[in-house]
Order: C-alpha cells, then structure tokens, then sequence
C-alpha cells in the first residue's frame, strides 16, 4: 500500500507499507519492486544517506523485511547538486509539459558546468526557468550536446521522468538524428560499429578503441558536392563525441572540427575557403523521438538546420554553380 501519486512533488515524503508478499526481501530488493520508477542507485543512495525510516529508524540496505512495516522515504538530492546557480539564460523551448522541457540548445551553450565554464550554462539557464529543477540531479539533464553542437535534447523535470529517460537511453530505444557535413564524397550509407573510449595519449580526445564502450552510428547521404557530403546520422548508443569519432575514423571529418579534423582535407579550390573557415563543428541534432515517460505515447520533434550551416551550404552550391 503507497500513499503516494506519481504527481507529487519529489522532495515530499513517501509513505509505505511492506507487502506480505515481499517478505524475506532484503530492503534495498523490496525498495526497487515497491518503487520501480527510482533507479537502484537512485533508491541505494537515500538509503545510505538515512533517507529510508524503516518503523522510525534509519534502514539498513540488507536487512530483511517481513512484511508490515511502515516506510518513510524522503527524496532529497545531494547538496553538492544545489551549489549552482539559476541565471536569466533565454531558451528555446520546442515542447514542455508536467514531465519534461525539449530544448533546441543554440551553438555556444555549455550544457553543464564544469572547468572553465561553471556559469552560463543550460544548466543555469533551466534552474531559471523551472525552479524546481533543483530537485532534480543536474537539472534533470539526461543526455548532452557538445557546446558547438546545435539541436535538440530532452531535459527531465523529476526524478521519475529522470529514471524513465536514462532507461530508454540505455535500452536504445531514444532515437536521435543528426545533419552533418563531412569532408570528402560518401558515396554509400552505413554503419560504425566501432567501440569509443579515451584517447590513449590525449586525454581530451575521444577516439576509436578496442578498450571503449560499444558505440553505433547509422549514416546515410542527405547531399553530395564536390569535397564533401551531408549526412543524416542516426546513434543507438551516445558516447562522447560520438558521431565526430566515427566520421573521421571513417575519413570523413566534420567539416570545422578542429579537434578531429588531422591534417589538410583534400578539397575543390572553389569550396576550399568556405570549408576552412566554418568556425564549429558542423553537426545539428535535427530529430527527437522518445516514449513521454508519463503517458507512455510515442513523441518525435524536429527541428531545422541552424542559420550558419544553412548558410554554408547555400554558399558551397553557389560557388559550384558560378563555376560551372
């Protein structure tokens, strides 16, 4: 029995009591079948931090329950998660409802703190505009954008939605696209299924590596001109740098990444300039579909090529056209 509605607030109390049936349970074992929404590790740390009352006193993870006790659980995150501050961030926000905000994250936007950019984040701008987000750990931040990379990603508003997302993103059934411009003529689509972990002598890179975690990216040609190609990507997985790993694992470095772009591109004099000169990396996040972890319905958004990629492109058929 659970006085409780998935609706409450997650810092309010939940009040239990231990089913006959989950007699013999340890109480970490019996926490995760009577609160399934919480991750274990989520449920794991409020034990140890004597936020589970088992009959008035603090419970231990291991001991074993009978059936009949009562249970308080008070939901609370870390203190070290409340240390950052909300800043007046604008944001453009393509969908938000009681479960989560979808945010078109615009190209220079750090999407956490961290050295040398621990103000002036997605995650200041969202403290700001959901106060209540400080319930939630990082903001309800579930899955990130490098900061030259422009799109959509989905932010959960409480911890359940938090616990629903995280679960859909390592079932890998949170399907994310991305337009991209490479360098070079991809004349085929496919698929890199090559493990992704740190680099093993540049520790800021990622790289290609038997010693990584499993990482897919599905490609496909959008568009092709002379010295390079418009792909539309697609990940399973969400690794680190992923899709810019790939492509120059491929030989095809995003066009204006300056970090795994190694060495001199070979390129038409015509698109030679343009191509040098594009300041990011250009790599959009244009699709979303998740499954909304309240209603459980199938939800999918778009959103267009950001101005300066379009642009670019506008300029590479341009220059190809006056030489024809």
């Amino acid at each position: 029995m659970r006085d409780y509605n998935a609706n409450t607030p997650t810092n309010d109390a939940i009040h239990l009591v231990v089913p006959a049936d989950l007699a013999g349970l340890r109480l970490d074992q019996a926490l995760a079948k009577l609160l399934p929404e919480y991750s274990r590790s989520r449920l794991q740390e409020w034990v140890t931090g004597e936020q589970v009352l088992l009959d008035g006193k603090p419970a231990i993870p291991r001991q074993k329950v009978w059936g009949g006790e009562q249970l308080n659980v008070l939901p609370q995150i870390h203190p070290a998660d409340r240390t950052h501050q909300a800043e007046d961030i604008p944001l453009d926000i393509v969908h938000e409802d009681e479960a989560l905000i979808v945010i078109n994250k615009p190209v220079g936007l750090v999407a956490h703190p961290g050295s040398g950019n621990w103000q002036g984040t997605l995650l200041n701008a969202l403290l700001h505009h959901a106060p209540q987000l400080e319930n939630v750990p990082r903001a309800g931040i579930v899955h990130r954008l490098d900061k030259d990379t422009s799109g959509l990603l989905v932010v959960a508003k409480t911890l359940i939605a938090q616990t629903h997302l995280v679960r859909q993103l390592q079932a890998r059934s949170v399907k994310r696209e991305y337009l991209a411009l490479v360098h070079g003529e991809v004349g085929y689509g496919g698929c890199v299924d090559e493990p992704i972990g740190r680099h093993p002598t540049n520790r800021v890179k990622m790289a290609v590596t038997v010693t990584g975690k499993p990482a897919v990216t599905h490609f496909r040609v959008e568009e092709t001109f002379p010295s390079c190609t418009l792909l539309r990507c697609s990940l399973e997985t969400g690794r680190t740098h992923q899709i810019r790993v790939h492509m120059a694992w491929l030989g095809h470095p995003l066009v204006g990444d300056s970090v795994y772009r190694t060495g001199a591109q070979r390129c038409v004099p015509e698109l030679r300039e343009l191509l040098n000169q594009f300041p990011r990396q250009a790599l959009h996040a244009t699709r979303l579909a998740l499954e909304h972890p309240t209603t459980s319905e199938r939800m999918e958004w778009h959103a267009p090529m950001p101005d300066d990629m379009q642009t670019l492109l506008e300029e590479i058929r341009e220059a190809l056209d006056d030489c024809e």
